[in-house]
């Protein structure tokens, strides 16, 4: 019988899985596992915060093409707190991955030993992840942890991808474990073939979008995840059908092939909202169908279903008629049904269907839209205008580099005017929307593709949140370049609620009543990376091509016009907001019979 430590057959299990990164941070509890992983191929990136390993390991995994998942490592206690953050982020986009924590030692279970949280139960603050990880299991047993391992890199990509917790007791790592267990599971990783769509099926859908008078194609994120972007685009191509799409569907198709439409909802164009509400057939995609992508599911701001009919196709069966009303609905992979989609429509319409009108008018309207915003495009005010920023960054970065968002100008400005040219290289923060992904996010992509260009668009809010990525990336020579599109505010945040309020109340940085901001630029010098500070619009563009060529870690700190995003759509919470006194009539679903909750005076 041969025996190891349970840290060292850990590792080499994590090795036969082709793991090539861990992301995290030490604690005392995972201290023994990373006693065997100094040693590994697996190469550990130690950050200074959970939330940022967390993040990292998403990013890590979309610039992987999602085909495998980020791993994060972390402590108990204020380590998987601080991490929740960011794995919640991966689970609401479907982001594969693996959170291996340290627990208190299984002897002490109910004891309340150092930093275990049990205050409703022992030995179970694990839990706390179960509203947003696919499964979290707590291992009691040593020769249990292999099997749990196997359960959860295969179920972290299937169906659904998402998060997975494997919480284990500290002493388990440093447990002798008889070999064979982990033997028997080491190499279990067998090809599962994904749910497809039956000829049948494809081919009434084919039907459907051939025959309808104005079709459209909805992809969401899991077009891009699925690596279905080139059936799509040749199943739109051949029935020349326009194709809108989500936030975190960008990249779905080619922003500059002729039925590349653009993104709908609250941050959508009135043209884009307009094309869905005329839509007799619409097929979605990979998407859950979300609030901002749909303006708040109201009829008449972006879609109209029904009439409009609907075909939905998604990977998760909870998500076909959960928001509109389907007339086709299949749960299978994005792929598998873009392809049989795209065979049937090819065997019955072999010359396939022309729309030279709506190609027409695509073109037109999307050079009307570019022309509208060419002035501040090229604009030379300081601070600069959020669209030149957008525009000089698109005219430099490659057509295959990445844009890392965060939220605001920064995500829903890029969905709507930035050209998004191959599929996932778009990455931004699209379910929780957390502020501060971005300049984390972006090491993980960097890691990941490390001969791509990759650039993270974050506002000041972000980046003060937590800069210590730049401790990572200077350590780890990861040549991420980070522009600070700085309006000294939460700049979205600060324009609601003057909108709704006309005041800026805890939503601006000022000192002495004038706008404040920490020099970025000073502050990654003293991490160790190259700090610019942009004082002019004719400064912006140069300093960024010298960042990107130098490939090393740089930032960019530029001043910009705290602009709202132009929104064409709808969102609710401009109906709910309301000052005292104020009459403001409340919007009623079309099937409401009986009138929503209302604000006495």
């Amino acid at each position: 019988m041969k025996k190891d430590l349970v840290a060292f057959q850990l590792v080499k299990f994590l090795e036969a899985r082709g793991v090539e990164k861990i992301f995290g941070l030490c604690g005392h509890t995972v201290i023994g596992f990373l006693d065997a992983l100094k040693e590994s191929s697996i190469h550990f990136v130690s950050v200074r915060h959970e939330q940022i390993a967390a993040h990292a390991a998403d990013g890590y995994s979309r610039g992987k093409g999602c085909r495998v998942p980020g791993v994060l490592l972390t402590h108990l206690g204020p380590g998987l707190a601080n991490a929740t953050t960011g794995v919640a982020e991966a689970s609401l986009n479907s982001i594969p991955m693996v959170v291996i924590a340290g627990d208190v030692p299984s002897c002490y279970f109910g004891r309340h030993p150092h930093q275990e949280v049990n205050l409703h139960a022992d030995a179970s603050q694990y839990e706390i992840y179960r509203p947003f990880v696919k499964r979290a299991w707590r291992v009691d047993r040593p020769e249990l942890l292999p099997e749990v391992m196997d359960k959860a890199f295969r179920l972290s990509l299937t169906g659904r991808p998402g998060p997975v917790l494997v919480s284990i007791p500290m002493d388990i790592f440093s447990m002798e474990l008889d070999t064979r267990f982990f033997d028997m599971r080491i190499d279990n990783n067998p090809l599962l073939p994904k749910p497809g769509l039956d000829e049948k099926t494809a081919e009434e859908i084919a039907v459907m979008l051939a025959e309808a008078k104005h079709p459209i194609l909805y992809p969401g994120g899991g077009v891009i995840s699925s690596g279905a972007s080139q059936d799509l685009t040749a199943l739109a191509t051949h029935l020349e059908i326009p194709v809108l799409y989500t936030l975190m569907g960008k990249g779905a198709i080619p922003d500059d092939h002729p039925l590349a439409v653009g993104m709908t909802g609250f941050w959508g164009t009135g043209f884009n909202n307009r094309t869905a509400m005329k839509a007799d057939v619409m097929m979605a995609v990979g998407t859950r169908l979300s609030e901002a992508d749909c303006s708040s599911w109201y009829f008449g701001e972006t879609f109209d279903i029904p009439p409009t009919r609907l075909i939905h196709i998604d990977i998760n069966q909870e998500e076909i008629g959960r928001n509109f009303k389907t007339a086709i609905g299949a749960v299978c992979d994005a792929k598998m049904a873009l392809g049989a989609i795209l065979a049937a429509a090819k065997r019955l319409y072999p010359q396939g269907v022309k729309r030279p009108e709506t190609v027409k008018e695509i073109a037109e309207t999307k050079a009307a839209y570019f022309a509208s915003i060419a002035e501040a495009q090229k604009s030379d005010q300081f601070p600069m205008r959020p669209e030149r920023i957008l525009a000089d960054l698109r005219e430099v970065l490659p057509r295959d580099g990445y844009v890392v968002a965060d939220v605001g100008w920064n995500k829903n400005g890029v969905g709507q005017q930035f050209p998004i040219y191959e599929p996932g290289t778009f990455v931004a923060p699209g379910g929780l929307a957390t502020m501060g992904y971005g300049p984390s996010a972006a090491l993980g992509v960097k890691v990941a593709c490390p001969d791509k260009k990759v650039v993270a668009l974050i506002g000041d809010g972000g980046m003060g949140a937590n800069v210590s990525p730049f401790a990572t990336a200077a350590v780890e020579d990861i040549a991420v370049v980070w522009v600070v599109m700085n309006n000294c505010a939460f700049g979205t945040i600060a324009g609601l609620e003057n909108q709704h309020y006309q005041h800026q109340f805890g939503t601006l940085f000022e000192k002495d009543g004038k706008p404040y901001s920490p020099d970025f630029a000073a502050i990654g010098e003293a991490y160790g990376i190259k700090g610019y500070t942009v004082k002019s619009a004719s400064e912006f563009k140069p300093v960024l091509e010298e960042a990107l060529a130098l490939n090393r870690p740089c930032v960019i700190d530029v001043r910009m016009e705290n602009a709202p995003v132009v929104t064409e759509g709808c969102w609710n919470i401009n109906d709910i907001f309301r000052k005292r006194g104020e009459e403001k009539p409340w919007r009623v679903w079309a099937w409401e019979e009986i009138e929503p909750w209302r604000m006495e005076r």
